[in-house]
C-alpha cells in the first residue's frame, strides 16, 4: 500500500477540499450575523436557511445522477465556481450600503442547488484517484482535513466579522471555491463510462442499488435516526445547558468538545481497520444516546461535555470508515448516485428533528424529546447488528467496485 499523499492527484484534491471547507466554516456565524443586521428576525434567518437547504435536498439524486453520466470531477469544477459566485453575490451585498433579504436567499438557493450536485462527486472522486488500499488513509485524510477547520473556522469568522464585517467572510469562501476549482483543473480522475438513458431510468438503478443491498439501507436508517436526534439535541440542548448547567460558555465548550471528538474519531479511522467495519461504526454511533440522555436529567456539565466529545468521536470514526466499505462494495458507475440517496436519506431526518423538538418541549417539557431521541437511536444504531450482512461486511473480500456498466458499442469510449 502507498501512502495516499504519494499521490500528486489525491495531494491537489485535498488542499482544494481542506481550503473549500476552511472558507464554508467561516459562514454559519457570518450569515446569522449578517442576517440579523439586515433584519433583525429569526425568522428572516430561517427563510434563508431553508433556501439553502431545501433545493439540496430536493436534487439529490438529480445531483448522483449527473456525477455517475458525465465526469465527476468536471462537476465538481463547476459546482465550486458556481458556489464561487453566489457566495462572492453575498459578500458584496453584504459590503453594499442597502443589503436586501431577497437577494441574499436567492443567492443562498443558487448556492443550495450547487451543493447537491457537488455532494455525490467527493466518492468518485477519491475511487478515481485512489485504488482501494489506499483509500480509507485517504477518507480519513479528508475527514480530518475538514474537521480540523470545524475548530479554526470559527474563529476566524469571529475575527473577520468584528474587525471587517460578515461580507468579507462571504468573499473568502468564494476564494477558497475559486481555489478549488483551480486545483480541480490540474488533476484526472478515471471514471467508467455509462450508457445514456432516462433519468428515471437512472434514478431506479441508483435505488436498486441501494434497496437490494440491507448492509446499507439498515445503516441509512440508523444514520437519519442519528441526524434527527441531532437536531433535537442542538435545538433543545442549548436551553438546558444555558438554564441549569452553567451558562453560554458551558454550551461553547460542548461544541468545542464535539468537534475535538470529530477530529480525533477522524484519525483513529486512519489507523485503525475493524475487521467489521459497518458493525463497529454502527455500535459506535449508539453512544450519542448519552449527551441526550444526561442532557434530559440535567446532569453535571463536565459528564455532558465528555459525553458529547465521545459520541462525536464516533461519528469522526464512522465518516471515512462508511466511505471506504461503500467504495469498495458499491459499483462505480452507479456510486454517485448510490451516494445522493445516502445523503438525502441522512439528511432528511434533521428538518424533522428540528420541527419536532420545539413541539414536544412545548406540549410536554423538553426533557421528553431528548429521552426519546435516545432511545430512537440507540435502537436504531444497536439494531443494525442483528443483520447477517452488517456483521460480515468487511469479514470477507469486496465484490469488485469497478465493473463498468454495459455500453453499447456504437457508442465510442470516453477518453481523458
Amino acid at each position: 500500500m502507498i501512502h495516499p499523499l504519494r499521490h500528486r492527484a489525491f495531494r491537489l484534491l485535498l488542499v482544494g477540499r481542506t481550503l473549500s471547507a476552511l472558507g464554508d466554516a467561516v459562514i454559519p456565524a457570518a450569515l446569522a450575523l449578517a442576517v440579523l443586521r439586515v433584519t433583525g428576525s429569526t425568522s428572516a434567518l430561517a427563510l434563508v436557511l431553508a433556501c439553502a437547504t431545501v433545493p439540496k435536498l430536493l436534487l439529490l439524486p438529480v445531483g448522483g445522477v449527473v456525477a455517475d453520466r458525465f465526469d465527476a470531477r468536471r462537476v465538481a469544477l463547476v459546482t465550486d465556481l458556481v458556489r464561487c459566485a453566489a457566495q462572492l453575490f453575498i459578500g458584496v451585498e453584504l459590503l453594499g450600503a442597502g443589503p436586501t433579504l431577497t437577494h441574499i436567499a436567492a443567492a443562498s438557493a443558487v448556492g443550495g442547488v450547487a451543493s447537491a450536485f457537488a455532494m455525490p462527486t467527493t466518492s468518485p472522486l477519491v475511487a478515481g484517484t485512489l485504488e482501494q488500499p489506499d483509500r480509507q488513509a485517504a477518507n480519513a485524510l479528508l475527514a480530518v482535513a475538514s474537521n480540523a477547520t470545524r475548530l479554526g473556522g470559527p474563529a476566524l469568522a469571529g475575527l473577520l466579522i468584528l474587525t471587517a464585517g460578515p461580507g468579507w467572510a462571504f468573499i473568502l469562501d468564494a476564494a477558497s471555491f475559486a481555489a478549488s476549482a483551480a486545483l480541480l483543473t490540474t488533476i484526472r480522475v478515471r471514471r467508467t463510462p455509462i450508457e445514456r438513458r432516462s433519468l428515471l431510468a437512472d434514478l431506479a438503478e441508483g435505488w436498486t442499488e441501494v434497496r437490494t443491498r440491507d448492509w446499507y439501507w439498515s445503516s441509512l436508517i440508523a444514520h437519519a435516526a442519528w441526524n434527527g436526534a441531532a437536531a433535537i439535541l442542538v435545538t433543545l440542548g442549548p436551553v438546558i445547558v444555558v438554564d441549569q448547567l452553567g451558562g453560554e460558555g458551558v454550551w461553547v465548550l460542548v461544541l468545542e468538545a464535539g468537534a475535538v471528538g470529530l477530529l480525533l474519531g477522524s484519525l483513529l479511522a486512519g489507523r485503525v481497520r475493524p475487521k467489521r467495519p459497518i458493525l463497529v461504526a454502527n455500535l459506535g454511533l449508539a453512544t450519542y444516546a448519552l449527551p441526550l440522555l444526561l442532557l434530559a436529567t440535567a446532569a453535571p456539565a463536565p459528564a455532558v461535555i465528555a459525553s458529547y466529545g465521545i459520541a462525536l468521536a464516533a461519528l469522526g470514526f464512522l465518516n471515512p470508515v462508511w466511505q471506504t466499505v461503500v467504495q469498495a462494495e458499491i459499483p462505480s458507475h452507479v456510486l454517485a448516485r448510490v451516494t445522493s440517496y445516502d445523503w438525502l436519506l441522512s439528511l432528511a431526518a434533521t428538518p424533522v428533528g428540528y420541527a419536532l423538538a420545539p413541539l414536544g418541549a412545548s406540549l410536554w417539557s423538553a426533557e421528553l424529546p431528548l429521552v426519546a431521541a435516545a432511545v430512537v437511536v440507540a435502537l436504531a444504531c444497536l439494531g443494525t447488528a442483528a443483520l447477517p450482512s452488517v456483521r460480515r461486511i468487511g469479514a470477507e473480500p469486496a465484490a469488485p467496485s469497478e465493473t463498468p456498466a454495459p455500453v453499447p458499442e456504437t457508442r465510442p469510449s470516453i477518453t481523458r
